[in-house]
């Protein structure tokens, strides 16, 4: 593991050499950074990760997004995700999987009410509808490992929800 300056990242390029696959779960909330922070997190920090990657000999990236992501939303949240997803599949992998999990169902460090309230609603709700609006994170990480076992021979390849449930089991 390497602890890296994301402020300075280009100075740890030596950090991305040498992987096959990259995985990369990078992110903030507009909370906690304000909005340009969040962009700066959310889009700037992981596209350069991902160029890093690439450059040490990275084939394969792996992208956790977001259900909705799209570059044109009106939402800065969605739309961030979106042009991340873009900037990632510009680089050039061999291969790239971005995944699109639902509200990710995990214990926080940090106590975000809204969140944990929406959590609790919607577990509930996934005893009648498993994969509609919510996967737990253990669901989404056992996916990404299951992506590089089990190829789909896609160059791109994006995962909703659904799918990331179903690959999770797998």
């Amino acid at each position: 593991q390497v602890v890296v300056d994301f402020e300075r990242l280009g100075e740890h390029a030596d950090a991305f050499r040498g992987h096959d696959v990259g995985f990369c779960c990078l992110g903030t909330t507009r909370r906690k950074a304000g909005a340009a922070g969040f962009v700066r997190v959310d889009r700037d920090y992981v596209a350069q990760a991902a160029e890093l990657a690439r450059a040490g000999g990275c084939k394969h990236f792996i992208l956790q997004s977001a259900q909705s992501a799209n570059e044109h939303s009106s939402f800065l949240y969605l739309r961030v995700k979106g042009e991340v997803e873009k900037l990632v599949q510009a680089v050039g992998f061999d291969r790239c999987t971005i995944f699109r999990p639902a509200l990710l169902l995990c214990a926080r460090q940090e106590f975000r009410p809204a969140e944990w309230i929406t959590q609790r609603f919607l577990g509930a709700v996934a005893w009648f509808f498993p994969t509609a609006h919510t996967v737990p994170v253990e669901t989404v990480a056992r996916a990404m490992v299951a992506s590089v076992l089990q190829p789909s021979g896609e160059k791109v390849e994006v995962l909703e929800n659904k799918a990331i449930h179903q690959l999770g089991k797998a």
